[in-house]
Protein backbone atom coordinates (compact mmCIF):
# COMPACT_ATOMS: atom_id res chain seq x y z
CA UNK A 1 0.00 0.00 0.00
CA UNK A 2 1.31 3.46 -0.90
CA UNK A 3 1.12 6.27 1.64
CA UNK A 4 1.30 10.04 1.49
CA UNK A 5 4.92 11.22 1.44
CA UNK A 6 5.98 14.18 3.60
CA UNK A 7 8.90 16.50 2.80
CA UNK A 8 10.69 15.34 5.99
CA UNK A 9 10.55 11.67 4.96
CA UNK A 10 13.96 10.36 3.91
CA UNK A 11 15.06 8.18 1.01
CA UNK A 12 18.06 6.28 -0.36
CA UNK A 13 18.56 5.47 -4.06
CA UNK A 14 19.85 1.96 -4.76
CA UNK A 15 21.13 1.32 -8.28
CA UNK A 16 20.04 -2.02 -9.77
CA UNK A 17 21.51 -1.38 -13.21
CA UNK A 18 24.50 -0.20 -15.20
CA UNK A 19 23.24 3.17 -16.40
CA UNK A 20 25.18 4.81 -19.25
CA UNK A 21 24.87 7.77 -21.59
CA UNK A 22 23.09 5.40 -23.97
CA UNK A 23 20.50 4.89 -21.19
CA UNK A 24 20.09 8.67 -20.97
CA UNK A 25 19.36 8.86 -24.69
CA UNK A 26 16.85 5.99 -24.46
CA UNK A 27 15.04 7.71 -21.56
CA UNK A 28 14.97 11.11 -23.31
CA UNK A 29 13.94 9.92 -26.78
CA UNK A 30 11.73 6.89 -26.09
CA UNK A 31 10.39 7.09 -22.53
CA UNK A 32 9.90 10.84 -22.05
CA UNK A 33 7.12 11.18 -24.69
CA UNK A 34 5.16 8.62 -22.64
CA UNK A 35 5.93 9.51 -19.01
CA UNK A 36 6.44 13.27 -19.43
CA UNK A 37 9.17 15.70 -18.42
CA UNK A 38 8.54 15.55 -14.64
CA UNK A 39 9.03 11.78 -14.42
CA UNK A 40 12.08 11.99 -16.68
CA UNK A 41 13.58 14.74 -14.53
CA UNK A 42 12.94 12.66 -11.40
CA UNK A 43 14.70 9.61 -12.91
CA UNK A 44 17.78 11.69 -13.76
CA UNK A 45 17.69 13.27 -10.29
CA UNK A 46 17.75 9.83 -8.69
CA UNK A 47 20.65 8.95 -10.99
CA UNK A 48 22.57 12.10 -9.97
CA UNK A 49 22.01 11.22 -6.27
CA UNK A 50 24.17 8.08 -6.61
CA UNK A 51 27.70 8.07 -5.22
CA UNK A 52 30.87 8.02 -7.34
CA UNK A 53 30.57 4.25 -7.77
CA UNK A 54 26.93 4.64 -8.88
CA UNK A 55 25.79 2.03 -6.36
CA UNK A 56 24.04 3.77 -3.44
CA UNK A 57 23.10 7.34 -2.58
CA UNK A 58 23.43 9.03 0.79
CA UNK A 59 20.34 9.48 2.97
CA UNK A 60 18.36 12.56 1.87
CA UNK A 61 14.95 14.12 2.56
CA UNK A 62 12.14 14.58 0.07
CA UNK A 63 12.45 18.31 0.77
CA UNK A 64 15.89 18.10 -0.87
CA UNK A 65 14.31 16.28 -3.81
CA UNK A 66 11.66 19.00 -4.14
CA UNK A 67 14.34 21.71 -4.18
CA UNK A 68 16.47 19.73 -6.63
CA UNK A 69 13.68 19.13 -9.16
CA UNK A 70 11.55 22.25 -8.59
CA UNK A 71 8.47 20.01 -8.21
CA UNK A 72 5.80 20.07 -5.51
CA UNK A 73 5.35 16.99 -3.34
CA UNK A 74 2.19 16.05 -5.28
CA UNK A 75 3.96 16.40 -8.64
CA UNK A 76 6.88 14.36 -7.28
CA UNK A 77 4.60 11.51 -6.24
CA UNK A 78 2.78 11.54 -9.58
CA UNK A 79 6.14 11.44 -11.40
CA UNK A 80 7.35 8.64 -9.12
CA UNK A 81 4.26 6.54 -9.85
CA UNK A 82 4.85 6.90 -13.58
CA UNK A 83 8.40 5.60 -13.14
CA UNK A 84 7.02 2.68 -11.12
CA UNK A 85 4.32 1.91 -13.66
CA UNK A 86 6.65 1.91 -16.64
CA UNK A 87 9.19 -0.35 -14.97
CA UNK A 88 12.01 2.04 -14.06
CA UNK A 89 11.60 2.14 -10.28
CA UNK A 90 10.73 -0.06 -7.30
CA UNK A 91 9.77 1.47 -3.93
CA UNK A 92 10.20 0.07 -0.41
CA UNK A 93 9.01 1.72 2.82
CA UNK A 94 10.09 1.48 6.47
CA UNK A 95 7.52 3.19 8.69
CA UNK A 96 8.47 5.29 11.69
CA UNK A 97 8.15 8.79 13.13
CA UNK A 98 9.92 9.75 9.90
CA UNK A 99 9.29 7.28 7.10
CA UNK A 100 12.32 5.90 5.25
CA UNK A 101 12.08 4.96 1.56
CA UNK A 102 14.41 2.94 -0.63
CA UNK A 103 14.13 3.70 -4.34
CA UNK A 104 15.59 0.96 -6.55
CA UNK A 105 16.56 2.41 -9.91
CA UNK A 106 16.27 0.08 -12.92
CA UNK A 107 17.66 0.34 -16.43
CA UNK A 108 15.41 1.22 -19.35
CA UNK A 109 14.82 -1.32 -22.07
CA UNK A 110 17.26 -1.06 -24.94
CA UNK A 111 15.93 0.26 -28.25
CA UNK A 112 15.34 -3.22 -29.68
CA UNK A 113 13.36 -4.33 -26.61
CA UNK A 114 11.41 -1.06 -26.50
CA UNK A 115 10.26 -1.21 -30.12
CA UNK A 116 9.39 -4.91 -29.71
CA UNK A 117 7.10 -4.09 -26.76
CA UNK A 118 3.58 -3.48 -28.16
CA UNK A 119 2.47 -1.25 -25.29
CA UNK A 120 5.49 1.08 -25.29
CA UNK A 121 5.89 0.99 -29.06
CA UNK A 122 2.24 1.93 -29.66
CA UNK A 123 2.28 4.64 -26.99
CA UNK A 124 5.33 6.23 -28.64
CA UNK A 125 3.73 6.05 -32.10
CA UNK A 126 0.53 7.66 -30.85
CA UNK A 127 2.47 10.41 -29.07
CA UNK A 128 4.29 11.55 -32.21
CA UNK A 129 2.51 10.27 -35.29
CA UNK A 130 4.05 8.28 -38.14
CA UNK A 131 6.49 10.89 -39.47
CA UNK A 132 8.29 11.63 -36.20
CA UNK A 133 8.05 8.00 -35.10
CA UNK A 134 9.84 6.89 -38.28
CA UNK A 135 12.62 9.41 -37.61
CA UNK A 136 13.18 8.07 -34.09
CA UNK A 137 13.09 4.49 -35.36
CA UNK A 138 15.65 5.35 -38.05
CA UNK A 139 17.95 6.88 -35.41
CA UNK A 140 18.16 3.57 -33.55
CA UNK A 141 18.29 1.39 -36.66
CA UNK A 142 21.67 -0.14 -37.60
CA UNK A 143 22.47 0.41 -41.29
CA UNK A 144 22.64 -2.81 -43.31
CA UNK A 145 25.98 -3.62 -44.96
CA UNK A 146 26.03 -5.74 -48.08
CA UNK A 147 28.33 -8.71 -47.28
CA UNK A 148 27.75 -10.50 -50.55
CA UNK A 149 31.37 -10.22 -51.69
CA UNK A 150 32.88 -10.92 -48.26
CA UNK A 151 33.71 -14.12 -46.39
CA UNK A 152 33.74 -14.46 -42.62
CA UNK A 153 37.19 -15.20 -41.16
CA UNK A 154 36.43 -14.68 -37.46
CA UNK A 155 38.46 -16.85 -35.11
CA UNK A 156 36.56 -19.12 -32.73
CA UNK A 157 37.26 -19.47 -29.01
CA UNK A 158 39.02 -22.83 -29.26
CA UNK A 159 41.33 -21.51 -31.99
CA UNK A 160 42.60 -18.74 -29.72
CA UNK A 161 42.45 -20.14 -26.19
CA UNK A 162 43.13 -23.43 -24.42
CA UNK A 163 41.88 -24.58 -21.03
CA UNK A 164 44.44 -25.23 -18.25
CA UNK A 165 43.92 -26.77 -14.79
CA UNK A 166 43.38 -24.05 -12.22
CA UNK A 167 42.19 -23.38 -8.68
CA UNK A 168 38.36 -23.29 -8.57
CA UNK A 169 36.97 -19.75 -8.39
CA UNK A 170 34.14 -19.04 -5.99
CA UNK A 171 30.88 -18.09 -7.72
CA UNK A 172 29.92 -14.42 -7.24
CA UNK A 173 26.22 -13.60 -7.53
CA UNK A 174 25.93 -9.93 -6.61
CA UNK A 175 27.77 -8.31 -9.51
CA UNK A 176 25.97 -5.27 -10.95
CA UNK A 177 24.07 -5.93 -14.13
CA UNK A 178 21.43 -4.22 -16.24
CA UNK A 179 18.39 -5.37 -14.29
CA UNK A 180 15.07 -4.43 -15.89
CA UNK A 181 11.46 -4.56 -14.75
CA UNK A 182 8.59 -5.73 -16.93
CA UNK A 183 5.21 -4.02 -17.32
CA UNK A 184 2.36 -5.56 -15.33
CA UNK A 185 -1.27 -5.20 -16.43
CA UNK A 186 -4.61 -7.00 -16.37
CA UNK A 187 -5.53 -8.46 -19.80
CA UNK A 188 -8.74 -7.20 -21.40
CA UNK A 189 -9.28 -10.37 -23.46
CA UNK A 190 -9.55 -14.14 -23.06
CA UNK A 191 -7.07 -15.14 -25.75
CA UNK A 192 -8.11 -18.82 -25.69
CA UNK A 193 -11.66 -17.76 -26.46
CA UNK A 194 -10.50 -15.38 -29.22
CA UNK A 195 -8.35 -17.97 -30.99
CA UNK A 196 -10.90 -20.78 -30.65
CA UNK A 197 -13.40 -18.60 -32.52
CA UNK A 198 -11.22 -18.63 -35.65
CA UNK A 199 -11.57 -21.68 -37.96
CA UNK A 200 -8.56 -24.02 -38.09
CA UNK A 201 -8.50 -23.69 -41.88
CA UNK A 202 -7.67 -19.99 -41.50
CA UNK A 203 -4.98 -20.13 -38.81
CA UNK A 204 -2.01 -22.38 -37.98
CA UNK A 205 -2.49 -22.74 -34.23
CA UNK A 206 0.76 -24.69 -33.76
CA UNK A 207 2.74 -21.67 -35.03
CA UNK A 208 1.40 -19.29 -32.37
CA UNK A 209 4.35 -18.75 -30.02
CA UNK A 210 4.44 -17.43 -26.46
CA UNK A 211 5.86 -14.15 -27.82
CA UNK A 212 2.92 -13.84 -30.20
CA UNK A 213 0.43 -14.46 -27.39
CA UNK A 214 2.20 -11.89 -25.22
CA UNK A 215 2.03 -9.40 -28.08
CA UNK A 216 -1.71 -10.00 -28.57
CA UNK A 217 -2.46 -9.50 -24.87
CA UNK A 218 -0.52 -6.23 -24.82
CA UNK A 219 -1.94 -4.77 -28.06
CA UNK A 220 -5.50 -5.58 -26.89
CA UNK A 221 -4.75 -3.83 -23.59
CA UNK A 222 -3.43 -0.70 -25.34
CA UNK A 223 -6.56 -0.33 -27.45
CA UNK A 224 -8.98 -1.50 -24.69
CA UNK A 225 -10.41 -4.26 -26.89
CA UNK A 226 -12.73 -7.05 -25.79
CA UNK A 227 -13.04 -10.57 -27.21
CA UNK A 228 -15.67 -9.63 -29.78
CA UNK A 229 -13.66 -6.70 -31.20
CA UNK A 230 -10.42 -8.64 -31.22
CA UNK A 231 -11.77 -11.72 -33.03
CA UNK A 232 -12.62 -9.57 -36.07
CA UNK A 233 -9.22 -7.86 -35.96
CA UNK A 234 -7.33 -11.18 -35.77
CA UNK A 235 -9.35 -12.57 -38.70
CA UNK A 236 -8.32 -9.55 -40.79
CA UNK A 237 -4.68 -9.87 -39.73
CA UNK A 238 -3.97 -13.42 -40.95
CA UNK A 239 -1.59 -13.53 -43.93
CA UNK A 240 -1.50 -15.94 -46.88
CA UNK A 241 0.64 -18.38 -44.86
CA UNK A 242 -2.16 -18.65 -42.27
CA UNK A 243 -0.07 -16.86 -39.66
CA UNK A 244 -0.91 -13.83 -37.50
CA UNK A 245 0.88 -10.83 -38.98
CA UNK A 246 1.85 -8.48 -36.13
CA UNK A 247 2.12 -5.45 -38.40
CA UNK A 248 -1.40 -6.07 -39.68
CA UNK A 249 -2.65 -6.49 -36.10
CA UNK A 250 -1.17 -3.11 -35.16
CA UNK A 251 -2.60 -1.42 -38.24
CA UNK A 252 -6.07 -2.93 -37.84
CA UNK A 253 -6.17 -2.13 -34.10
CA UNK A 254 -5.19 1.45 -34.86
CA UNK A 255 -7.85 1.79 -37.56
CA UNK A 256 -10.56 0.26 -35.39
CA UNK A 257 -9.76 2.44 -32.39
CA UNK A 258 -9.53 5.60 -34.50
CA UNK A 259 -12.90 4.81 -36.12
CA UNK A 260 -14.52 4.27 -32.70
CA UNK A 261 -12.93 7.39 -31.17
CA UNK A 262 -13.32 10.10 -33.82
CA UNK A 263 -9.86 9.63 -35.29
CA UNK A 264 -8.03 9.87 -31.95
CA UNK A 265 -5.53 7.26 -30.77
CA UNK A 266 -4.99 6.05 -27.19
CA UNK A 267 -2.38 7.48 -24.85
CA UNK A 268 -1.13 6.18 -21.52
CA UNK A 269 -2.65 8.01 -18.55
CA UNK A 270 -3.79 7.26 -15.02
CA UNK A 271 -6.60 4.74 -15.00
CA UNK A 272 -7.90 6.03 -11.67
CA UNK A 273 -6.99 8.58 -9.00
CA UNK A 274 -3.21 8.71 -8.26
CA UNK A 275 -2.32 7.28 -4.84
CA UNK A 276 -0.74 10.55 -3.71
CA UNK A 277 -4.06 12.38 -4.16
CA UNK A 278 -6.19 9.84 -2.29
CA UNK A 279 -7.55 10.23 1.22
CA UNK A 280 -6.53 7.60 3.75
CA UNK A 281 -9.63 5.64 4.74
CA UNK A 282 -10.16 5.81 8.51
CA UNK A 283 -13.89 5.06 8.92
CA UNK A 284 -16.85 3.38 7.23
CA UNK A 285 -19.21 6.34 6.82
CA UNK A 286 -21.14 6.77 3.59
CA UNK A 287 -19.00 9.80 2.77
CA UNK A 288 -15.78 7.78 3.11
CA UNK A 289 -17.28 5.00 1.04
CA UNK A 290 -18.28 7.47 -1.69
CA UNK A 291 -14.81 9.08 -1.72
CA UNK A 292 -13.17 5.65 -1.89
CA UNK A 293 -15.38 4.69 -4.86
CA UNK A 294 -14.55 7.92 -6.72
CA UNK A 295 -10.82 7.40 -6.13
CA UNK A 296 -10.61 3.74 -7.14
CA UNK A 297 -12.92 3.72 -10.17
CA UNK A 298 -11.81 4.83 -13.62
CA UNK A 299 -13.99 7.50 -15.31
CA UNK A 300 -14.88 5.03 -18.08
CA UNK A 301 -16.07 2.42 -15.56
CA UNK A 302 -17.87 5.04 -13.46
CA UNK A 303 -19.79 6.38 -16.46
CA UNK A 304 -20.62 2.81 -17.50
CA UNK A 305 -22.09 2.21 -14.03
CA UNK A 306 -24.12 5.45 -14.26
CA UNK A 307 -25.41 4.22 -17.64
CA UNK A 308 -26.74 1.03 -16.02
CA UNK A 309 -23.72 -0.95 -17.29
CA UNK A 310 -24.16 0.21 -20.88
CA UNK A 311 -20.96 1.29 -22.65
CA UNK A 312 -20.69 5.11 -22.90
CA UNK A 313 -21.47 6.65 -26.28
CA UNK A 314 -18.78 8.17 -28.50
CA UNK A 315 -19.96 11.64 -27.42
CA UNK A 316 -19.65 10.75 -23.74
CA UNK A 317 -16.20 9.20 -24.29
CA UNK A 318 -15.13 12.37 -26.05
CA UNK A 319 -16.24 14.39 -23.01
CA UNK A 320 -14.20 12.13 -20.71
CA UNK A 321 -11.15 12.56 -22.90
CA UNK A 322 -11.54 16.36 -22.90
CA UNK A 323 -11.79 16.41 -19.09
CA UNK A 324 -8.75 14.14 -18.62
CA UNK A 325 -6.53 15.48 -21.40
CA UNK A 326 -7.55 19.03 -22.32
CA UNK A 327 -8.41 20.16 -18.78
CA UNK A 328 -5.97 17.76 -17.09
CA UNK A 329 -8.41 16.91 -14.30
CA UNK A 330 -7.56 13.87 -12.19
CA UNK A 331 -9.77 10.77 -12.67
CA UNK A 332 -11.38 11.06 -9.22
CA UNK A 333 -12.29 14.69 -9.86
CA UNK A 334 -13.74 13.74 -13.26
CA UNK A 335 -15.95 11.15 -11.54
CA UNK A 336 -17.31 13.75 -9.08
CA UNK A 337 -17.91 16.23 -11.92
CA UNK A 338 -19.80 13.61 -13.97
CA UNK A 339 -21.89 12.61 -10.94
CA UNK A 340 -22.64 16.27 -10.17
CA UNK A 341 -23.66 17.17 -13.74
CA UNK A 342 -25.88 14.11 -14.19
CA UNK A 343 -27.73 14.92 -10.96
CA UNK A 344 -28.35 18.64 -11.63
CA UNK A 345 -28.91 18.35 -15.39
CA UNK A 346 -31.55 15.65 -15.62
CA UNK A 347 -29.03 12.87 -16.42
CA UNK A 348 -27.72 14.68 -19.50
CA UNK A 349 -24.05 15.32 -20.30
CA UNK A 350 -23.92 18.43 -22.48
CA UNK A 351 -20.39 19.18 -23.62
CA UNK A 352 -20.52 22.98 -23.28
CA UNK A 353 -22.11 22.74 -19.83
CA UNK A 354 -19.53 20.20 -18.62
CA UNK A 355 -16.66 22.28 -20.02
CA UNK A 356 -17.82 25.42 -18.19
CA UNK A 357 -17.65 23.58 -14.87
CA UNK A 358 -14.35 21.91 -15.82
CA UNK A 359 -12.79 25.29 -16.63
CA UNK A 360 -13.83 26.68 -13.24
CA UNK A 361 -12.47 23.63 -11.40
CA UNK A 362 -9.23 23.82 -13.37
CA UNK A 363 -8.78 27.50 -12.40
CA UNK A 364 -9.49 26.56 -8.77
CA UNK A 365 -6.75 23.88 -8.97
CA UNK A 366 -9.09 21.09 -7.88
CA UNK A 367 -7.01 17.92 -7.51
CA UNK A 368 -8.72 15.68 -4.95
CA UNK A 369 -12.16 14.11 -4.66
CA UNK A 370 -12.87 16.00 -1.42
CA UNK A 371 -11.99 19.35 -3.04
CA UNK A 372 -14.33 18.54 -5.94
CA UNK A 373 -17.18 17.64 -3.57
CA UNK A 374 -16.68 20.87 -1.60
CA UNK A 375 -16.72 23.15 -4.66
CA UNK A 376 -19.74 21.33 -6.14
CA UNK A 377 -21.64 21.69 -2.86
CA UNK A 378 -20.71 25.38 -2.63
CA UNK A 379 -21.80 26.10 -6.22
CA UNK A 380 -25.05 24.23 -5.72
CA UNK A 381 -25.85 26.29 -2.60
CA UNK A 382 -25.14 29.55 -4.50
CA UNK A 383 -27.33 28.37 -7.36
CA UNK A 384 -30.23 27.60 -4.99
CA UNK A 385 -30.04 31.07 -3.39
CA UNK A 386 -30.31 32.74 -6.80
CA UNK A 387 -33.37 30.74 -7.85
CA UNK A 388 -36.81 32.05 -6.88
CA UNK A 389 -38.64 29.74 -4.50
CA UNK A 390 -40.43 27.19 -6.70
CA UNK A 391 -44.15 26.54 -6.63
CA UNK A 392 -45.55 23.29 -5.32
CA UNK A 393 -45.97 22.03 -8.91
CA UNK A 394 -42.29 22.42 -9.73
CA UNK A 395 -40.31 19.20 -9.91
CA UNK A 396 -37.85 18.90 -7.07
CA UNK A 397 -34.24 18.96 -8.27
CA UNK A 398 -32.34 15.79 -7.52
CA UNK A 399 -28.94 16.20 -5.92
CA UNK A 400 -26.04 13.91 -5.09
CA UNK A 401 -26.32 12.35 -1.64
CA UNK A 402 -22.95 13.84 -0.66
CA UNK A 403 -24.58 17.31 -0.59
CA UNK A 404 -26.15 16.16 2.69
CA UNK A 405 -24.30 17.86 5.56
CA UNK A 406 -24.88 14.87 7.87
CA UNK A 407 -23.45 12.24 5.56
CA UNK A 408 -20.17 12.12 7.51
CA UNK A 409 -21.94 10.79 10.57
CA UNK A 410 -24.26 8.45 8.68
CA UNK A 411 -22.71 5.06 9.46
CA UNK A 412 -23.41 2.04 7.28
CA UNK A 413 -24.64 -1.26 8.66
CA UNK A 414 -22.24 -3.70 10.36
CA UNK A 415 -22.39 -6.05 7.34
CA UNK A 416 -21.63 -3.21 4.88
CA UNK A 417 -18.80 -1.93 7.05
CA UNK A 418 -17.23 -5.40 7.32
CA UNK A 419 -17.45 -5.94 3.56
CA UNK A 420 -16.00 -2.50 2.87
CA UNK A 421 -13.01 -2.99 5.21
CA UNK A 422 -12.35 -6.46 3.74
CA UNK A 423 -12.22 -4.88 0.28
CA UNK A 424 -9.73 -2.32 1.56
CA UNK A 425 -7.45 -5.10 2.85
CA UNK A 426 -7.32 -6.60 -0.64
CA UNK A 427 -6.47 -3.25 -2.24
CA UNK A 428 -3.78 -2.53 0.34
Amino acid sequence: MKVMVLPADTYIVSNKAVITEYSRKIISMLYQPIIGSHATSLYFSFWSNLDTNQVMSMNRTHHYLMANTGLSIDDLMEAREKLEGIGLLKVYLSRGSINQYIYELYAPLNACEFFANPILNTALYNSFGKQEYDKILAYFTIPKINLKNYEEITSSFHEVFRILPSTPIEQVNNIRTNTKLGLTFTPTIDLSNVLSSIPKEMLQYNKITKDTKDFLYKIAFVYNLNDENFISIIRDSIDDKHLINKDLVRENCRKYYAFENNGKLPTIMYKNQPECLRREVTDTSKRSKFIYTMETTSPYDFLTIKNNNIRPSKTDLNILEILLVDYDLTPGVVNVLIDYVLKINNNKLIKSFVENIAMQWKRSNIKTVEQAMEIATKENNIKKKKVIKPSSSTIKEEKPEWFDKNIESNEVSDEEAKAFMEKLKVVK
